[in-house]
């Protein structure tokens, strides 16, 4: 059985090999008198290999069908290459046909394709250089996320999908339903949920929060790692219906250990990313953003800004600035307010804290002046929010308090409340959005372009 050789190994070879087999598939073909010269991805790296074939080797047939798309074989030996800016080649002994590729219909014949074209063709796209090196880098860093917290001591587990609470209070849900199609609209009021799978109505969760919270209160520091949902008929570049949520959960922690670990958190991710990532960070470094390395250092090497709420309503109000939405206070800040504070007046990452109550969940600790909660939210270059988190409210008698303001159902948080009620202990977590750290780490502007398949408002394909 021959043994196939990765194309980001063969190109870091240290000699030449006599005897190497690759499969791939062929990104360009070019053709001179009596040979075929093909460029190879199997994707494991950006970059291609150059084929040499004599057309000797290859039936004609064979030579036919090896044309962009196609999936191929090749045997042969790996040898210095002439050609600028690639140390091997391989000069092919034979070469097999795993698939062909119609050329008539093949989508992806030119270089450069726009964004909007490719998110047409969701299940192609990451054969392109851009899409590829975009889905190694989210691997990376999906990697890096759980190193991060292994490392520090955290407990990685598992929360539910499916959920009778409202995390956010928002009501911003999927409601999933094991009903026949039809028949839910049939079934008056509370009865509907009575008569479905699970007794009661179920959701798709918008946060693994509350049942980290159960986990922490237990084993110390905990983080979840998953897909979370919303459905918020937002369609802007920062919202998607379906996207995973990296949130951590630690016991006998306050705000201020919160935005410490999470300034942390988001640094070491980033330098991770420029350490480990070099040739596919560069591709988004030259084509789409020219300011990426600048940002990614300053977000890598600079202490974060902290400031209250408060103050950077007075620095937003002061900048002369015209924004379309208002900065009284109450107001929630707008991407518009966020990337001011980071881009344009600090010019670099911004933790901003202690909101409203009347902005910010029920879970949120309530501050002594019993006018804000001990919320964070940290702002960077060209996102905006990336991550948004609290100390939780560990009083049982104000979280009660806060539940009934909002108009929660107490019940459905019984059991969230034992955990005040069975020694009880300050703890404190947050969320960040992972789709947005790509965003952050590449420079692409549309969260459709940094998850495999996209769900957005009033798009769902595959």
């Amino acid at each position: 059985m021959k043994i196939r050789t990765r194309i980001a190994d063969a190109l870091t070879c240290e000699s030449p090999q006599d005897q190497i087999f690759i499969k791939g598939w062929v990104r360009t073909r070019r053709d001179a008198k009596g040979f075929s010269f093909f460029e190879v991805n199997d994707g494991s790296c950006l970059k291609n290999i150059q084929v040499i074939a004599d057309h000797s080797i290859l039936e004609e047939d064979t030579l036919k069908d090896i044309a962009t798309g196609a999936a191929i074989t090749v045997e042969g030996a790996l040898v210095p290459s002439p050609g600028k800016g690639q140390k091997w080649e391989i000069q092919a002994r034979d070469i097999g046909i795993l698939g062909s590729a119609d050329q008539a219909v093949y989508p992806l014949q030119k270089k450069r394709h726009s964004d909007e074209f490719l998110r047409t063709i969701a299940h192609l796209r990451p054969r392109t250089n851009k899409y590829g090196a975009m889905f190694r880098m989210r691997s990376q860093l999906a990697h890096a996320v759980h190193a991060y917290f292994r490392d520090r001591g955290f407990y990685y587990i598992q929360t539910p999908l499916l959920t009778g609470s409202d995390c956010e209070g928002a009501g911003e849900m999927f409601r999933v339903t094991a009903l026949p199609a039809g028949e839910w609209g049939h079934i008056a009021g509370a009865d509907q949920g009575k008569s479905d799978f699970f007794g009661k109505e179920a959701y798709l969760t918008v946060s693994g929060q509350l049942a980290a919270e159960a986990f922490a209160c237990s084993l110390g520091s905990v983080y979840t790692f998953g897909p979370t949902f919303r459905a918020e008929s937002s369609d802007t570049p920062r919202h998607a219906a379906e996207f995973w949520m990296v949130e951590p959960e630690m016991a006998f922690a306050d705000l201020q250990e919160d935005m410490d670990v999470a300034e942390d958190l988001l640094r070491h991710l980033v330098s991770y990313i420029m350490m480990h990532c070099q040739d596919d960070l560069e591709l988004f470094a030259r084509f789409v953003d020219k300011n990426l390395m600048t940002d990614l250092e300053t977000v890598a090497s600079q202490p974060f800004i902290r400031l209250p709420y408060i103050e950077a309503l007075e620095i937003l109000r002061s900048s002369g600035r015209k924004f379309e939405y208002p900065t009284e206070y109450g107001c929630d800040l707008q991407t518009e307010h966020e990337r001011y504070l980071c881009e344009e007046h600090f010019k670099q990452p911004v933790i901003v804290f202690d909101y409203p109550k009347e902005i910010k969940a029920f879970y949120m600790r309530l501050n002594d002046d019993g006018k804000t909660v001990a919320a964070m939210d940290v702002l960077v270059p060209r996102i905006g929010e990336i991550i948004g988190g609290s100390q939780r409210e560990e009083r049982l008698d104000v979280l009660q308090s806060r539940l009934a303001d909002q108009g929660l159902d107490m019940e459905c948080y019984d059991w969230y409340l034992d955990l005040r009620r069975f020694g009880s202990v300050p703890h404190a977590g947050f969320g960040l959005g992972f789709e947005r750290l790509l965003m952050l780490v590449t420079g692409v502007r549309n969260i459709r372009d940094v998850i495999a398949f996209p769900r957005t408002y009033k798009h769902l394909e595959y």
